[in-house]
């Protein structure tokens, strides 16, 4: 597996933006300058990221999400193996 991140990458397995071997490596995102732990999906070419909203669900169990725009900055949490 190459050490470069995908330009779009979402934990919604319907997406298809969805890499689950890459997910399970591990993925670190930093927003503005700070780590955020909630990301569902993000895109560094137009500088977003869709974050959930706590523990609050749609009708078909989805978590609800809110769209922030800024610098955007992937990187991987593990070492390649």
């Amino acid at each position: 597996m190459p050490d470069t991140l995908p330009d779009r990458l979402s934990t919604d397995p319907s997406s298809p933006y969805f890499n689950e071997d890459l997910l399970q490596r591990g993925i670190g995102i930093r927003f503005r300058g700070q780590e955020k732990t909630n990301v569902e999906e993000y895109c560094v070419s137009e500088g977003w990221v869709r974050v959930s909203l706590g523990k609050a669900v749609d009708r078909r169990g989805r978590p609800l999400t809110m769209k922030l725009t800024g610098p955007v900055e992937p990187y991987l949490r593990d070492e390649p193996k």
